[in-house]
């Protein structure tokens, strides 16, 4: 799934205009591009097939119905996909274990990070992705076991401490730490792109 590709990001957007419209082609059309990689998210995140290919109809029959909604200058389409797999992929989790640990809903939803703004919207050329990825792979390893956990994973702060026998505010403390290396990237990742324009 490319965000650098000026076609693309206009023929999504296109298409989505389609949709609003009613155009069954143009939902057809996003699929096409962008099934395989939300696709792919769902499975990370799931890890079980036909929850990932639940999640993919999910979200692509959420485009459908809210695609008159979508703000082309809050990110590209791509990334709005792709956010909507992770938030499906994470309440398929919740929905197969509910009960897990005894925490709420709210407190679960609290303890995920979903860093402001998100980074999906943020990162929308690939120059932006390698920088981001950069800066992940540069993360200590505790924390980006413990930012992968919760993002990938959907585990709360107190499931990644019992995962990884680790305190709980030492898990706290690694995940905002992560978080605010992240956002620095991004940051500079943005500044950089904004100085191309």
């Amino acid at each position: 799934m490319r965000t650098d590709d000026p076609e693309g990001v206009t023929a999504d957007v296109a298409a989505l205009a389609r949709m609003a419209r009613g155009d069954e082609s143009g939902l057809a059309e996003l699929y096409d591009r962008h099934a395989t990689p939300v696709y792919s998210l769902a499975l990370r995140i799931v890890r079980r097939p036909e929850d990932a290919e639940d999640v993919t109809q999910q979200v692509f029959t959420q485009a459908w119905r809210t695609s008159a909604r979508f703000d082309a200058s809050r990110g590209v389409v791509a990334a709005w996909l792709l956010m909507m797999a992770r938030s499906r992929a994470i309440d398929c989790l919740r929905r197969r274990n509910p009960a897990r640990d005894g925490i709420s809903d709210d407190e679960r939803l609290a303890a995920i990070p979903d860093p402001e703004p998100s980074v999906e919207y943020v990162v929308a050329t690939r120059e932006q992705v390698e920088r981001v990825q950069v800066a992940i792979d540069a993360l200590p390893a505790e924390q980006r076991v413990a930012v992968e956990l919760a993002y990938y994973d959907g585990l709360t702060q107190s499931e990644i401490a019992e995962r990884t026998s680790t305190p709980l505010g030492t898990v706290k403390t690694r995940v905002r730490s992560a978080l605010q290396t992240l956002r620095s990237a991004v940051a500079v990742a943005r500044g950089a792109a904004g100085g191309q324009s």
